[in-house]
């Protein structure tokens, strides 16, 4: 009994701040060590062939699959003064990289960290935080839309002060390409991400967790036509006044993120919150990039006319792990809104130049997981996905894309 609850603690959502994927399993000098998890599923969604954020579209005539969400398998080495990790990602749709960087630091110290490679963008909370862990089967839509894959290549500087009196800070400043953690850089330009944290873990006799900080991200988009589309209210205006070939479009991101967590004689109680907005380069919604993919951050050069748009997205997410039972409940909320300069009835009106791009989704899940030993969870969930009526024909009424995942996850 003793061994379950030490092993429920060390799952709890928030002591597991420190589950960061840019850091190997532990900074002790230590040979090869291997870690991973497998995460095998069953879904159903509400009608076939639906774009999705929880584990990809589906195909054409499908609404229910078996897939391999994510098989990592995590290979890291620690010395004196630095540090390597290599980590893969093998599914039904082959083997991909996914992170591979070198840390550096002092021998006697990890106050600064110096990492390069390719690894995981330090903005907020969730992007950073490992899949392994969450109790969420999937990161909410803007993330997945603004930041796919979550990585990067470039280089981060991380400084947490050895001072124990200053242990709750963590400063992260880092340049990286912008295309994203499977593409060569595009253009010439390099994007810098700064992130912020606080951390307190034992406020209130030690029941009490907090965690909040702020973040920023300064990038550009290349623009490869002549002509940039400008929010103006509900319609887009083609500023076609000067050629914008080669010339950059802004993508700046502005962030805050809260995590608290309480322990009762109820259980534990964990809530989770981030907000994320600002300016994003997308392109016009099309038949091959429907819907939040028009406004993605894109690994390639966009060859269409670049639509700036202002954008804001959260999530809320609340967890309760039943008293002393293997049991957690869940709830979420996530909305996206890539455009919130334009009303959804406005759009696809003639002559708005408005598209699939700039619709609004929201969604509510609910579900549990159950720890069925030390290793080995269950996770039942379900997801709501709404949007609001446009005037696209495509979108005249909510589309029908809610989605059940029954997941067993395994992790060494």
């Amino acid at each position: 009994m003793r061994k379950l609850l030490l092993f429920i603690a060390i799952l709890s959502p928030f002591s597991l701040l420190a589950q960061s994927n840019n850091a190997p399993s532990s900074y002790d000098p230590h040979e090869i060590a291997i870690t991973g998890y497998l995460q095998t599923q069953y879904q159903r969604a509400q009608s076939g062939g639906i774009s999705s954020f929880s584990g990809g579209d589906f195909a054409k005539n499908s609404k229910d699959r078996f897939m391999i969400r994510r098989g990592r398998l995590k290979i890291d080495r620690a010395d004196k003064y630095s540090s390597i990790v290599f980590q893969i990602d093998a599914t039904q749709n082959g083997v991909q990289l996914m992170d591979a960087f070198i840390q550096l630091h002092q021998p006697d110290s990890k106050q600064f960290l110096f990492t390069a490679g390719l690894f995981n963008r330090p903005f907020g909370y969730s992007i950073v935080y490992s899949s392994g862990y969450r109790d969420f089967p999937e990161r909410a839509r803007v993330f997945q839309t603004l930041m796919p894959r979550e990585r990067d290549l470039g280089a981060m500087i991380t400084f947490r002060p050895d001072n124990k009196a200053f242990h709750f800070l963590t400063a992260e400043v880092a340049v990286i390409n912008g295309s994203g953690h499977s593409a060569r850089d595009y253009d010439s330009k390099k994007d810098i991400v700064g992130n912020l944290g606080f951390k307190f873990d034992s406020l209130a006799n030690g029941k009490l967790h907090l965690g909040f900080g702020g973040s920023i991200y300064k990038g550009y988009v290349r623009s490869n036509t002549d002509t940039l589309l400008r929010s103006n209210g509900n319609v887009f205006v083609k500023d076609a006044s000067t050629s914008y070939t080669d010339s950059y479009a802004k993508r700046d991101y502005f962030g805050a993120n809260l995590q608290l967590q309480y322990d009762n004689p109820l259980g534990s109680t964990s809530f989770k919150a981030e907000y994320i907005g600002g300016k994003q380069p997308g392109v016009a919604g099309s038949s091959k990039l429907a819907g939040p993919l028009a406004s993605q951050s894109f690994s390639a050069q966009p060859e269409t006319n670049l639509y700036l748009r202002e954008f804001s997205g959260y999530y809320l997410w609340f967890s309760h792990r039943i008293a002393k039972t293997k049991l957690t409940a869940l709830a979420a909320y996530d909305v996206y809104d890539p455009n919130d300069q334009v009303k959804e009835s406005q759009i696809g009106a003639a002559n708005s130049n408005t598209t699939s791009g700039d619709i609004k989704f929201s969604t509510l899940g609910y579900g549990m997981t159950y720890l069925i030993n030390g290793r080995l969870k269950l996770t039942l969930y379900n997801e709501h996905v709404v949007n609001d009526k446009t005037q696209l024909p495509q979108y005249l009424d909510d589309i029908k894309d809610d989605v059940f995942t029954a997941r067993l996850q395994y992790r060494w």
